[in-house]
């Protein structure tokens, strides 16, 4: 074997053993199932005298909660506290129900939905799975429950919509902007029902609607077990 070969042979085998503790490193950083955390944000109403999402938007908190199938799809638990707020006196519709008159309500809304988010890109530190990446965008698609105080107690079911983009700034914690629409069955969000006075048929026709622009911070826990077969430990 001449100097050169062995040279060779000694450099490719010096690569394959910085491939391998690389890999090995990377498959003993832990990937974790769940995440805990809040988010504030604003919320906006729209319905019968709102018809811009920018409009009247009012500070708004919330409880999140996570859990991950795998690095693109993830279950999503959000208990939203904050308020609706609107007037009559700017839109320049005339609504026979109100006879003129000039309606404002600023009124508390609780929204407790489940949604399921798929990321675009695997998400993680890229040290738990293969291929993962810090950033991601993501959409998201649910079912929640709302209730609102106007006047009287509102409670109805709501279909939550939305997109957003997640961000792993460490190990276990992550940041997350998303903005949500959720469309309700009732029309009594804003303390009156059917102001037109036309009667409509179908789930989310002339029903109120408000949206959330969050920004969250999670923590990751429930690390999965490496040296288990059953993947649900």
């Amino acid at each position: 074997m001449t100097r050169h070969t062995l040279w060779t042979v000694k450099t490719a085998a010096a690569l394959l053993l910085i491939a391998a503790a690389t890999a090995a490193r990377a498959q003993t950083d832990p990937e974790y199932r769940a995440e805990i955390g809040a988010g504030a944000g604003l919320v906006s109403y729209q319905g019968d005298f709102n018809g811009s999402i920018l409009k009247n938007m009012q500070p708004a908190g919330s409880a999140v909660a996570k859990y991950r199938f795998n690095p693109r799809m993830a279950l999503a638990l959000n208990i939203t506290y904050g308020k609706l707020k609107g007037t009559s006196a700017d839109v320049a519709t005339w609504y026979p129900g109100l006879q003129d008159t000039v309606t404002s309500f600023s009124n508390t809304v609780v929204d407790a939905g489940v949604r399921f988010e798929y990321n675009f890109w695997p998400y993680g530190t890229g040290r738990e799975y293969f291929g993962a990446r810090r950033f991601t965008p993501f959409i998201a698609i649910g079912a929640g429950l709302t209730c609102a105080k106007a006047g009287e107690t509102v409670v109805t079911a709501n279909l939550p919509v939305g997109a957003g983009v997640k961000y792993k700034i460490g190990t276990r914690l992550n940041l997350a902007l998303e903005w949500v629409m959720h469309f309700t069955l009732s029309d009594k969000l804003d303390g009156v029902e059917d102001p037109y006075g036309i009667e409509s048929s179908g789930a989310f026709k002339n029903t109120d609607s408000y949206s959330v622009l969050q920004l969250s911070l999670t923590y990751d826990i429930w690390a999965k077990c490496r040296t288990c077969h059953n993947d649900r430990f």
